[in-house]
């Protein structure tokens, strides 16, 4: 399984954080940031620290950030730098954009200009918040080893369409579903039955070996 390669442009409080979990999850990061000591502070915690002001779009395509996975915006309260990069970046032909943004107006513009993904982590924690407290977390009474991780994916295509006995991911890759978010109807269906059929739409909830999720991330 390739190694991923991320870019992390901001490295403020979030950015930062995000940069050394990616890093330490073993992947490739390259953080990007116009302020030297916060350049001087990632950079133990990521494969390489750049600084730049990476509002112009010459700059940008210097870096070399078509090869990315997935480059990630978190450039502060101030929102017109982040409208200007995810405008750039969508020229550019980045295909995952995932940017930060500090109100729902903020998060529309970006979407508009391009962005794949908007995150909004206050709002974010909130709601996992709420949802933990509505439904008392698994991972409470689940005590799970170092290189275990229960993980929430989208189906790969081919598991659509396919009920459970016959993918048997627990013997060709020693993971377990042990639930499933439907959108049509709205349920949560806790441990599904091996006859289960996965839809499109439907959220996987699976706990394996955090090698063993990877190489399911990565089928087509």
């Amino acid at each position: 399984m390739r190694t991923k390669r991320f870019a992390v442009i901001g490295a403020g409080s979030f950015g930062y954080y995000v940069a050394k979990a990616l890093y330490e999850g073993k992947n490739e990061v390259v953080a990007i940031d116009r302020n030297k000591d916060r350049v001087q502070a990632i950079e133990p915690h990521c494969t390489s620290a750049i600084m730049e002001d990476v509002t112009n779009i010459d700059t940008l395509k210097k870096l070399g950030l078509d090869e990315m996975d997935a480059v990630i915006v978190s450039t502060g309260t101030n929102i017109k730098p982040s409208i200007l990069i995810c405008f750039h970046l969508s020229r550019l032909g980045i295909k995952h954009i995932i940017v930060k943004a500090e109100d729902e107006d903020h998060g529309e513009i970006l979407k508009q200009l391009g962005a794949t993904e908007v995150i909004r982590p206050g709002m974010d924690m909130a709601h996992r918040l709420a949802m933990r407290l509505k439904f008392p977390n698994i991972m409470e009474f689940l005590p799970l080893e170092e290189d275990y991780t229960l993980a929430q994916l989208d189906p790969p295509p081919s598991f659509v369409g396919k009920k459970l006995f016959e993918l048997d991911l627990r013997k060709r890759y020693e993971v377990n579903i042990i639930a499933v978010k439907e959108k049509d109807p709205e349920r949560f269906v806790i441990v599904p039955r091996a006859d289960f059929k996965i839809k499109e739409s439907d959220t996987l909830i699976i706990l394996g070996k955090n090698t063993d999720l990877n190489d399911i991330k990565e089928l087509k």
